[in-house]
């Protein structure tokens, strides 16, 4: 018994379809690559996407809740969190965890998103990136200044663990950096009462309320 052999007949027309996919998949995946392992290029992105948001002409309702879509997409909102409360958090349960990390979430969003909206059109310029490890990236920029501001100089610290999801971790605004600010505000709380952590989320609670 002899085998036959079967021809498959592929057109000119699919052979070219096929080409161009493979082009444009190509073109997409060496994009996102290249995308993603650019810090500055992600802060540029980032603070690009923020002041289109803020230059038109929506409601502050509506730019707040579309900043906090932006900073859930590229903030490491956890990891803030958690560096925020210090030492207090390896005393935390699981589920105790859970809770601040929902509760920070709410509160960060908020204190981020309504603070911006407040400006009209802020202008950052990137102007160099320096990478201190495979985690972490400083990026250097500067917001422009206005006839109601001076320029102020704003370092990004980029985490790049994952090339393909790099994260802002800290902004640090003319040398002072904003989460250990937080850290600060979060600690004089705790020693305030005790260090029951209850009393901190009590405060990111009512703070989330008004």
């Amino acid at each position: 018994m002899t085998g036959k052999k079967f021809k498959i007949k592929i057109s000119k027309g699919q052979m070219k379809i096929k080409k161009n996919l493979l082009i444009i998949l190509i073109y997409f995946f060496s994009l996102s690559n290249s995308y993603s392992m650019e810090a500055d290029i992600f802060v540029q992105s980032t603070v690009n996407r923020a002041s289109k948001i803020l230059s038109e002409n929506f409601s502050k309702e509506r730019k707040v809740e579309e900043l906090k879509k932006i900073a859930k997409e590229t903030v490491d909102i956890k990891g803030i969190g958690f560096y925020s409360l210090g030492a207090a958090r390896k005393d935390l349960s699981d589920s105790q965890k859970l809770e601040y990390s929902k509760l920070f979430e709410e509160y960060f969003l908020k204190s981020f998103a309504s603070r911006l909206a407040e400006y009209t059109n802020p202008e950052i310029d990137v102007l160099k990136k320096e990478v201190l490890n495979e985690k972490y990236t400083i990026v250097s920029s500067v917001l422009k200044e206005t006839s109601q501001r001076p320029e102020v100089k704003i370092d990004w610290r980029i985490y790049t663990k994952n090339p393909n999801s790099p994260l802002i971790r800290d902004l640090i605004i003319e040398g002072l950096s904003l989460a250990r600010t937080q850290k600060e505000e979060f600690s004089s709380i705790l020693n305030t009462n005790d260090g029951d952590i209850n009393s901190l989320f009590e405060t990111l609670k009512n703070f989330s309320k008004n």
